[in-house]
């Protein structure tokens, strides 16, 4: 037995694992590039972090019966710390960053080199150690390699280390839009032709990689990602409002997540909402945002200028579940007005709680709304506040086809979107086909398919 040491400094015992093994990496950056936007610390991290992406897939693999090992890389840590999360019992390994990319940082803040795209890019290159890494891989047992994302030069580095080690590598698709170089473009080709196969919830991406790459449809797996829709639902809703202070015969709109305005399209929301409340004059309407990020001084501000009425805003990230429920369960309609997405999380949760959706066409969206209005939601064009505006006003307007709306969201997020569901064919497919060379690539197996 082994001792692994948690960001506590207390000890605990390692079992060996008998069950297959997957690292999960979520390293575009560092780990603290992200996490200080929301607040979110290591300890944090540890004891409190559940939902997301990276959670969602952890709480599938496990139920398909896979364990899984999660790896950041961070600047504030001299060796590798390991710890467990507590609410998933998951590994997280956080590795430091190598001295040669910290010296190269160095570099790059001179302005003759900041500017330059292709010394980016070799920075984001020397981010990865791959040294360490390779020994964590080989202390947890890892039979595989699973990326947040492959437009990353961390994922040809993983490539050229899954190449090394005789480990398949894959990817999943959560939005990530790299190449921002000629390094870039001439690298990652080769790494996806050698990578094991990717996960691409999304048609329009599917079709954009094998266009652009020539990958084969045996490589790209068809794999929405995972919610627990199980524990999450609603509660009442008369003690949700009442706890929000928001009034019984409201009309209310929730949206959360990330604030980054342009991406997010929050200015569109705001514009949608001056609408919808100019053409109510009478009505009590309420927009419920949370959520906070890099742009939340600016939301605050756009807010004021524009004189919104009824913008109630929980400026924070919120980690515990059961207050999710509690600002989703107050609402009548959620909806997303991004521009751009990779497989958005937020309204498969609300979908969960019964709420119908209106949401931009960003990647993602229309096949999480596959059937529009029969799939419990509307799909209206992005930076569109016109449509936007009527969209959520008819729902607004007819409370009774809101709720029909909701019941089929409900019905979509359980038959689609389950642990259960997502995790079989994940493990499928990243550990039961074999080609020739010993990869995981084909789909057969799949428990139903998930895009028609």
């Amino acid at each position: 037995m082994q001792n692994e040491c948690d960001v506590g400094g207390r000890l605990h015992p390692m079992s060996t694992q008998s069950e297959p093994t997957i690292a999960l990496l979520s390293c575009h950056y560092l780990f603290e590039d992200f996490f200080d936007t929301i607040g979110v610390s290591l300890e944090t991290l540890r004891t409190e972090l559940t939902g997301g992406w990276m959670f969602n897939y952890i709480d599938a693999l496990r139920q398909a019966g896979v364990r899984t090992v999660l790896i950041f890389v961070s600047a504030r840590v001299s060796k590798t710390l390991r710890f467990t999360h507590l609410p998933t019992g998951a590994t997280v390994c956080v590795l430091p960053v190598p001295k040669i990319h910290r010296a190269f940082s160095y570099i790059t803040r001179w302005n003759f080199f900041s500017k330059r795209a292709v010394i980016k890019s070799l920075n984001s290159y020397l981010i990865m150690p791959l040294g360490l890494l390779a020994c964590e891989l080989r202390r947890e047992s890892c039979d595989a390699i699973l990326f947040q994302d492959y437009e990353y030069p961390s994922f040809d580095m993983g490539v050229l280390l899954g190449q090394l080690m005789g480990l398949p590598v894959f990817a999943s698709f959560q939005g990530g839009n790299g190449q921002g170089s000629r390094l870039e473009r001439a690298i990652r080709p080769l790494a996806l032709q050698v990578c094991a196969g990717l996960l691409i919830a999304t048609q329009t991406e599917r079709q954009r990689v094998s266009e652009c790459y020539g990958m084969p449809p045996a490589k790209l797996a068809p794999i929405f990602n995972p919610m627990d829709v199980t524990t999450w639902h609603a509660i009442d809703r008369n003690e949700a409002r009442a706890a929000l202070g928001i009034p019984i015969d409201a009309r209310v709109v929730v949206c959360h997540g990330r604030i980054d305005i342009h991406q997010k399209g929050l200015d569109i929301l705001l514009e949608a909402w001056n609408r919808i409340c100019c053409d109510r004059p009478e009505r009590d309407l309420r927009l419920l945002l949370v959520g906070t990020g890099s742009d939340a001084k600016e939301l605050r501000q756009r807010i004021a200028t524009m004189e919104l009425r009824g913008v109630l805003w929980v400026d924070k990230y919120v980690r515990d579940r059961t207050a999710l429920w509690q600002y989703l369960s107050a609402a009548d309609v959620y909806t997303l007005p991004s521009r751009h997405e990779g497989f958005p999380v937020a309204p498969i949760e609300a979908m969960a709680c019964g709420l119908p959706v209106v949401a931009a066409d960003a990647p993602g969206v229309p096949d999480i709304l596959e059937r529009g209005e029969a799939s419990g939601g509307v799909v209206v064009p992005r930076e569109n506040p016109t449509a936007l505006a009527l969209a959520l006003g008819r729902i607004l307007d007819d409370e009774a086809w809101g709720q029909e709306l909701g019941k089929r969201a409900r019905s979509r997020a359980q038959e689609y979107f389950s642990l259960e569901v997502v995790g079989k064919q994940m493990r499928d497919f990243l550990f039961c086909q074999k080609t020739q060379s010993g990869t995981s690539l084909q789909l057969s197996n799949l428990d139903k398919p998930v895009i028609g």
